[in-house]
Order: structure tokens, then sequence, then C-alpha cells
């Protein structure tokens, strides 16, 4: 995924607001209200506040005309823009880190099935991919972070497509080339649930992001420990 580094504008992290989807970033010495492209909070997951970060011109929107990219950090720079992986992913889906995934020659992303809504479909072998982004500053992230009753939801769902002859890949998405891993945690509810679409038939995968010469790409697969 490219990005035009001749738009970026570097600023200062204040604070998210109650409201969800804006934050206040300094910006030359003043404070601009900017667009937190996330449904979670970001302070859940990681501590931006007097950080540096990268932001973009937003797109169809003129009261957030900026957005939040990543963190200011070089190649070690966290992604922000958590719709990022999914356009990440479909990009590289050709390429050789997800030869493990057979004949992928017609893919379609955002595509719904039976009532469940796959953000990648390879038509080839009749596979839904459900990406899942993850914001960890640590080499072992820990997933789930938080509880998500929709992640619960789709895995009811994508139980259900492996019994009717569909494949599925779960794929877990770094936001940060620091993680070096992803475990899963037993303690939780999506557990088991997930388990039982592995007993299923169902693959997983985790790999990485980076930031890097103006282009967000997948930087390594990742072990997803289960």
């Amino acid at each position: 995924m490219n990005i035009d580094e001749a738009q970026l504008i570097k600023g200062i992290f204040q604070h998210e607001l109650k409201n969800r989807f804006r934050c206040i970033v300094r910006i030359n010495g003043k404070d601009e209200l900017c667009y937190v492209p996330s449904s979670c909070r970001l302070s859940n997951f990681i501590d931006l506040e007097g950080k540096a970060v990268l932001l973009t011109p937003s797109i169809n929107s003129i009261t957030l005309p900026l957005t939040l990219l990543a963190t200011a950090e070089g190649r070690k720079a966290t992604i922000l823009n958590l719709s990022v992986a999914n356009e990440v992913v479909f990009e590289a889906l050709n390429g050789r880190r997800f030869s493990f995934l057979g004949k992928r020659t017609s893919a379609r992303r955002e595509v719904l099935i039976n009532g469940y809504k796959a953000d990648v479909y390879i038509e080839d072998t009749h596979t839904a991919m459900e990406i899942k982004t993850i914001i960890s500053s640590q080499k072992n992230a820990l997933f789930p972070s938080v509880k998500s009753e929709r992640s619960l939801r789709q895995l009811e769902r994508i139980k259900l497509l492996l019994e009717e002859g569909y494949n599925v890949c779960y794929t877990f998405v770094s936001l940060s080339p620091r993680v070096r891993s992803i475990e899963l945690d037993r303690a939780s509810a999506f557990y088991p649930a997930f388990l039982a679409c592995v007993k299923k038939g169902m693959s997983y995968y985790g790999c990485s992001l980076e930031y890097r010469k103006g282009e967000i790409g997948i930087a390594a697969s990742i072990e997803v420990i289960i």
C-alpha cells in the first residue's frame, strides 16, 4: 500500500475525545481535531499521549481533515489506521506468504456469505478470510486484549460456514513490526470458540506490518500460539 509522503503531516498526540473516532493532535503549536480510524479507543491498546504521530489528509471529510496513520518511529512505527490491514493483505494475497491458501486468481473484498461478511473471499477455493488487527508494543502480544461480542458472533457464523463446506483462514495482523508472536488468551470466551472452528478445519495465520519508504507492507510472518 503506497503512501504519498509529500502529504504526510507530523504532530504530537494529545488525547482521545469521549466521542469515538476523534482525537486532538498538536500540529505546529496548534491543537487540531483529527480522525481516529478505529471503532475501539486506541488507549485500550497503546499509550500515545505526548508521542509523535503521522497523519494523512482525510478522504471525504471536511470537519476532520486529517486522519491518524502511524506513530512517527521510522521502520518501528505502529500503524494506527486499522483499515490499512485489509488492504495490505489483499494486495499481498498473490505473494508466496499466502501460497498455503492454494489457487488465488480470483479474490474479492467484503463479500457476504450466508449472513457472514468475509473481509476477503477467494472464489477459486471458496475460502473466506477473517482479518483481525492487533495493536501492541510487546514482542509477544495477547489476543484478544479486550472483550468483543462481535468476534464471538463472527466465530459462530464461521463455524456454520465450515460445516457447509467452505474454507476459512483466520488472519491475525499486528500493526507493529515489534510483535514476534501472538498468543490467544486461554481465559477468554474467544479461545474455546476459536478452537471449535479450528477443529472444524479453519486455518490461521499471523503477520506483522511495517511502514517503510512510503509504503505499508507485510514485514514478517509471526507465530500464533493457541
